[in-house]
């Protein structure tokens, strides 16, 4: 057979490497086992000289308002984890903590090795320990709906009082901070509405002066003036008319007084008056004339129509007092002659026709005076009235430019008297309480098992710990001292072992290895047992 067959080194397989290393740990097995069980125990009981830590938490509801908003709006619209933030500054403020850590005298009685683990001050330290987390909707798009409060003591009871005092904070801080910005969104609408109330009484005297100096020329006065000019006017076409009518009777009045004249001079020649019964006929016509032309216009009371009537009725008078002085005439010459009549049928040298004809005409020339005086006035009246109309539009444009800047203010005092009513109710429903408030869902609890140190992690921990080190340990001996053991005898030597000689021991010696294996197992189980006992204990007490 070639050398070269007895060099070539077969491959190992899986169970020849676990037979190797199983040989290894079993030789080697307290070089593994007490620093496993050292390493344990030393690290079991440094765990439980830590310091317990209990987490007591709370649940905050943040309440929705319970009177709809499309009745009262809210004054406060800030989101929950800007809100949040605001109040948790304000609460863990160092003045607010130092209170509560005096009061429940915190981080005082820890030994030396929590103060050597936990240094720096006891403010900052309590601000670790409390924690808030925001708890999700579930409906994701609605945002978180509330907020969990975590604090971290010493004891159970001390970390539920510490979270009660935390929560009740919470609480009053949401209230007392809503109801101040409800409360100051209100007072600055009540300054904002109080100067846009000065800045619409300045607009409002500015409108108010305005139309008390320009009061008859308003646009809102055009009807009537307008209504006005044409009763003036009318007033003026009657005035005309009445004029016209008094400058005839004065006309007639000095005929008539001609005519007594004349009537006066032929009485005392004896002889009628020519043409005097014609004139009067063709005045009674025209008289007539005019009184069918007035009742076509006017009724029977009428001023003018009235007039008429009584001049009517005065020149048939007169007709007549003609007509019968002409009929005595023409009878009796020599009685007339005698006694002579004048043309009223009055006895000559009576003056009363003549001097009530001149008082008559003496009236209607003051009448005259009266409707020119009127005339005038009317004339004067409806120039001033189509002045008026003819400024009316640029009243208008003025009034418009100070009405608008009054409409603005009008607009935004009523805009803010509004926001200020709304307002004053969001104010009042905070005031109530009746508003978006933190509640309450689950109060602060009372921890049963301490959060940390996790007492069989860390027995757990020290189980690996010693594991690796006696590992490192029973490996160190076997790199350090290796054996010649027979594969390797195979590998060395080129020739074939042919027998191998085991180690002879004596009945004795086999006794006292029987009762050594006897008291290694029992060490063994132990040393098990202890440490199955211990991560029990620690399991159960957390």
């Amino acid at each position: 057979m070639p050398v070269d067959e007895f060099n070539e080194e077969p491959a190992r397989s899986l169970q020849e490497y676990w037979e190797e290393y199983s040989a290894i740990a079993l030789r080697r097995r307290w070089w593994i086992l007490i620093p496993l069980f050292s390493c344990w125990a030393v690290v079991w009981m440094c765990g439980w000289l830590l310091p317990s830590t209990y987490v007591s938490d709370a649940l905050i509801l943040v309440e929705q308002q319970k009177v709809p908003e499309q009745y009262v709006v809210p004054n406060v619209t800030i989101n929950l984890q800007d809100r949040l933030q605001s109040i948790t500054e304000q609460v863990l403020s160092r003045t607010r903590l130092q209170e509560i850590i005096d009061q429940f005298h915190l981080y005082s009685s820890r030994g030396r090795l929590a103060k050597l683990l936990q240094p720096g001050d006891a403010v900052d330290r309590m601000r670790k320990d409390i924690n808030i987390q925001m708890v999700q909707a579930p409906d994701q798009s609605q945002g978180p709906t509330a907020f969990k409060i975590e604090f971290s003591g010493s004891s159970p009871q001390i970390a539920q009082q510490v979270n009660t005092v935390l929560t009740s904070l919470f609480i009053h801080e949401d209230l007392e901070t809503q109801e101040q910005l409800s409360e100051s969104t209100t007072s600055f609408l009540n300054n904002q509405l109080a100067d846009a109330r000065a800045k619409l009484e300045e607009q409002e005297e500015r409108v108010r002066a305005f139309k008390t100096s320009h009061f008859a020329d308003l646009p809102s006065g055009l009807q009537s003036n307008l209504q006005i000019l044409s009763g003036l006017q009318s007033e003026q076409q009657n005035n005309q008319r009445a004029l016209d009518g008094a400058r005839q009777q004065r006309l007639y009045l000095q005929s008539l007084i001609q005519q007594y004249e004349t009537a006066d001079g032929n009485a005392g020649t004896g002889a009628p008056a020519p043409g005097t019964a014609q004139s009067v006929d063709q005045e009674l016509l025209q008289l007539r004339a005019q009184l069918a032309d007035e009742r076509s216009r006017y009724t029977d009371d009428y001023p003018d129509v009235i007039a008429l009537k009584e001049r009517i009725a005065n020149a048939e008078a007169l007709r007549k007092k003609v007509l019968s002085s002409l009929a005595l005439s023409q009878k009796s010459p020599q009685a007339k002659s005698a006694e002579p009549v004048d043309v009223a049928g009055i006895v000559a040298g009576a003056p009363a026709p003549i001097m009530q004809a001149e008082s008559q005409l003496k009236a209607n020339l003051l009448e005259i005076q009266n409707y020119e005086k009127r005339e005038k006035q009317l004339e004067a009246q409806v120039t001033a009235y189509q002045a008026r109309l003819n400024q009316t539009p640029e009243i208008e444009a003025e009034l418009a430019d100070i009405s608008r800047g009054y409409d603005e203010s009008k607009a935004n005092y009523d805009s803010l008297l509004q926001k200020q009513n709304q307002s004053q109710l969001a104010t009042s429903l905070e005031q109530r309480q009746q508003g978006e408030q933190f509640r309450v869902l689950d109060p602060p609890s009372l921890p049963r098992k301490p959060s940390a140190p996790n007492h069989l992690l860390v027995s757990l921990g020290g189980l690996a710990l010693g594991a690796v080190i006696g590992c490192a340990l029973a490996a160190l001996p076997e790199l350090m001292n290796a054996p010649v053991r027979e594969r390797d005898l195979k590998d060395l030597v080129p020739a074939r072992i042919l027998v191998g000689i085991p180690n002879l021991r004596t009945p004795k010696e086999f006794q006292s290895l029987r009762r050594l294996r006897w008291m290694e197992a029992g060490l063994v189980s132990a040393m098990l047992m202890v440490m199955a006992l211990g991560n029990l204990y620690a399991f159960y007490k957390g």
